[in-house]
């Protein structure tokens, strides 16, 4: 009876060690995805074209870290060139590199 107990103690331990395993590395990988960055270009690029066509657009590679008041996150920076008024504009914009928002975009 008193190894059926142990054995039952070793599963249940078991168990227990690797639910908690697969929560953390869940949370950890979850924290490493990444939105592509053409996806996220294409996706100013469309919003853009609503409004005029645009000449050239750019995105970076690689992603940073950014703080806005208390909320942290990583982002990538990019930005758009189109005519107005007959002349050449540049746009520099912050998206998000989880969820793709936009975050920031200002007149270079």
């Amino acid at each position: 009876m008193a190894a059926k107990n142990g054995q039952l103690y070793q599963l249940s331990l078991g168990g227990v060690l690797g639910g908690i395993m697969g929560i953390f590395i869940t949370r950890l990988f979850s924290g490493l995805t990444h939105l592509d960055p053409d996806t996220i270009l294409d996706q100013v690029k469309r919003q853009f074209r609503q409004e005029s066509p645009i000449e050239g657009a750019w995105i970076e590679r690689q992603t940073v870290p950014f703080q806005k008041f208390a909320v942290k996150t990583r982002v990538y920076y990019g930005g758009i060139t189109r005519y107005e008024d007959d002349q050449l504009v540049q746009y520099q914009f912050i998206a998000d590199a989880k969820t793709g928002s936009v975050l920031d975009i200002h007149r270079l």
